[in-house]
Parts: structure tokens; sequence; C-alpha cells
């Protein structure tokens, strides 16, 4: 192996187990900085050993016994420090004996029996009321997702200063607060649940559409926040929105075999070979959606979501689509949760449904909306409801607009690619 694909395999590993480390550290240090800390701690021997050693059988485990080890030296400074102004006359043998065993249980003690889940109890607190709701959402992205400052920037449509400053400012509050590193009970746990939600959906997003890099789609974030998802679905069984979450995800999760061929390359859904949609994560998604939809109260913005994704996992090809129903789910969305973003998509629904002229009115409302000005699915889709309309002039400087403002690769080339075949007919994705 190389050292420039060691290097991206330490790379990859990380992404995967850093959750978890910073997670269970945390757990011990009762602080994040200290946790992420001791996560890079980790991360850096790594870097120094494995090229030398070569990559150890279980490198998820190594990378959790360096940090663990970290945090465990920490622990017995502090406890050490302690015992000098109470305890100066214990023997000191006897008294690092007993220190070490004291410190190994709290190691290795269990989980509180509700969920036995470092990661989760990591989300909910870094959901801690304390902070904003953007903030909780930032900060648990960045320590639980493993993103950067630049793709969370990207999905909340901020500056990248903006989003770093409120990361910070997240971890000082938390730690000036002395918020416990646990599952919040009773009465508390449901108002933390909605950002909860908003972060493994935003999790799952980054996943299904990559915000930057070379890839199209990440799966290993889907598949985190799938699990997660369900959890919070086993945890919470009579929360409407919870199944709701979880059965958006599996039906946008069946997608991912065919989002992308064999050499990366993003594929449009009218393009995409339906018989590689997972069946199995269909059903299930299927089977969320209706325990979401049996439960009192009104349907909510992810049983909503999930209403339209089974809508497109139960037309057996892209021109069955009930596009009218869509744009009607579109509607009641956007009655609850009024976005730019949602009226962009409505305005796609309607487009399919009504023609390309009555979704390129609904877009053009949007045109001086702020918040829309650098997200490139605004002139993306104008560049698309343009070329249906056979305007492939203005299509084409839509799409190399759209081009300009994406910052992953593979969507870059896809969208200069529909600039350029401007002239042929094109279709919407």
């Amino acid at each position: 192996m190389t050292n420039k694909e060691l290097s991206a395999t330490i790379g990859a590993i990380w992404r995967i187990e850093s959750a978890r480390v910073v997670a269970r550290v945390a757990r011990l240090t009762h602080d994040l900085s200290l946790a992420e800390d001791y996560a890079q701690d980790a991360l850096l021997t790594a870097l120094e050993v494995w090229p030398a050693k070569g990559l150890p059988d279980n490198p998820g485990a190594w990378l959790m016994t360096v940090a663990k080890r970290c945090a465990l030296d920490h622990l017995r400074h502090q406890t050490m420090a302690a015992s000098k102004h109470v305890e100066l006359g214990r023997d000191l043998d006897a008294h690092s004996a007993v220190t070490e065993q004291v410190l190994a249980e709290r190691i290795d003690a269990s989980v509180d029996g509700d969920i036995d889940d470092d990661v989760l109890r990591l989300i909910f607190t870094a959901c801690h009321p304390v902070l904003s709701p953007d903030a909780r959402a930032a900060l648990t992205l960045k320590v639980v997702g493993g993103l950067t400052t630049q793709e969370i920037a990207r999905a909340y449509l901020k500056s990248e200063s903006t989003i770093a400053q409120r990361i910070v400012r997240a971890k000082r509050t938390l730690a000036e607060a002395h918020v416990p590193f646990e599952m919040p009970r009773g009465a508390e746990l449901a108002p933390r649940l909605a950002s909860v939600l908003e972060v493994v959906y935003l999790f799952f997003n980054e996943g299904y559409a990559a915000t930057s890099g070379n890839h199209w789609t990440r799966p290993e974030l889907c598949d985190e926040a799938l699990r997660l998802g369900r959890m919070l679905a086993s945890l919470m069984p009579q929360e409407a929105e919870v199944h709701g979450l979880a059965a958006l995800m599996e039906i946008q999760a069946s997608r991912l075999p065919a989002r992308v061929d064999s050499k990366g390359h993003p594929i449009l859904l009218p393009d995409q070979d339906r018989s590689q949609w997972d069946r199995l994560l269909i059903r299930l998604g299927f089977a969320a959606l209706a325990r979401a939809e049996s439960l009192p109260g009104a349907l909510g913005t992810y049983t909503l979501q999930a209403a339209i994704a089974a809508c497109h996992a139960r037309a057996a090809t892209y021109e069955e689509t009930d596009w009218a129903q869509i744009a009607a789910l579109y509607e009641a969305l956007a009655q609850i949760a009024p976005s730019p973003v949602v009226a962009l998509n409505r305005a796609v629904a309607v487009g399919m449904a009504f023609g390309p002229a009555a979704g390129l009115a609904l877009v053009d409302a949007l045109l001086a909306e702020p918040t829309l000005t650098h997200y490139h699915l605004l002139p993306s889709v104008r560049g698309d409801l343009l070329a249906r309309l056979d305007r492939v002039h203005e299509a084409r400087t839509e799409f190399e607009r759209a081009a300009a403002l994406t910052c992953n690769g593979r969507e870059r080339a896809l969208l200069l690619a529909r600039a350029a075949a401007c002239g042929v007919k094109t279709t919407h994705g």
C-alpha cells in the first residue's frame, strides 16, 4: 500500500470511527472539547504508528484504546491532584492501585439500560436546550457526523465563519453550563427530540447528496443516520415524527444503489434503473410511514416528506409518478413548515404535474430570496424548466451558474454536461 493509499485509508477509518471515539471519551471526561482533543491525539498517534507497523486488525478498537488511555491519564492526574489536599498521609502506591481500579471500572461501565449507544447519547447532549437550535445542529454535525465546517455551512446556507463561531461558542456554553453527558429523561426528552431529528436528517442528507468532494453520495453517512433513526423509533414508539423520519430515510436510502454508475457518475431520477432500488428498505419505509400515520395528531414535516418519497417508490416507472399528489403534499408541507427550499421543491413538482411554465413561474418568484442566492439547486431547477420550454440559451446559462455554485465535483461535471447538451432535449432529475 502506497503512502497516499494508506493516508486515504486512515482518513476513511477516522471518518467512520471518530464519532464513536469522541462519544465514548466524552462519557468519561464529561467534557466535549477534551474528548475531541484525545480523539485527535489518537488519530495523530495512528498517523505515526500505522505507516511503520501496518494497519491493526481492528482500527476502531485501536483508536478507542489510545483515546481512552489519554482520558485515563487525565482522570488519574485529576484524582491524584485532588487527593494531595485531603489525603496527604495515604500511601501513594496503594492509592494509585485503587485509582487505577476505579478509573478502569468507570471506563468499562455499561451505559444506561434505556439506550446503549454512546453516539446517540452524544447527540442528545449536543442538543441540550442551553444551546440555540442552530448551534445544536451545527455542533452535532461536526462532532458526531465528522462533517467539515464548509459542509455544515452549505447545509445551512450560511458562511463558514458563522458556522465556525457557532461551534466554538456551543462547546464553550456546554462546558460552562456543566452539561452532563447523559440521555434526558421524562419530560426533558421530548423538547430535545426536534433538534435531534433535524440533526439526524441533515446527517442523512449529507450522505444522500454530498455537498462537497468528489463523491455524489456517501452511503456510510446514510447508514449511520438510518441506524440512529431506527434506534430513536425503538426508543420512542409513540412519537409519530420519529417514525416519519425513519420512513423518509429508509425510502430515500433505497435509491442509493441506482444513484451512481459503476464509475461514481450521478444518475438522475428519470434515468435510474428502479430494479436496483432496495425493496427491503422500501418495505421498511412503508411500514414506518404507516406507523407514523396511525398515531394521533396532524401529519408532521418528516411524515409528509416520507409520503412524498413513497409516491416515487410506488411508481414502477418515472412516467407513472403521481406528480399531482406530490405537488399537493408539498403544498401541505409549505403550510406547516414554510421555507424557500420547500417552495423550490414544490415548484419542481408543479412543473412536472402541470407543465414547465407553471413551475417556472413559481421558481422565478424565488429569485429575490436572499437565502437562495448561493443555492445551486435554484439555477439548476430553473435551467431544467427553461430547457423543457426550449429556451436552451437561457437554460445553458443557468446550468453553468449552478455548476459554479456547487462544491461537489461530480455534481459540477453533471451540470456542465447538461449545459453543453442544452441543444438536445433534457429531462428533469
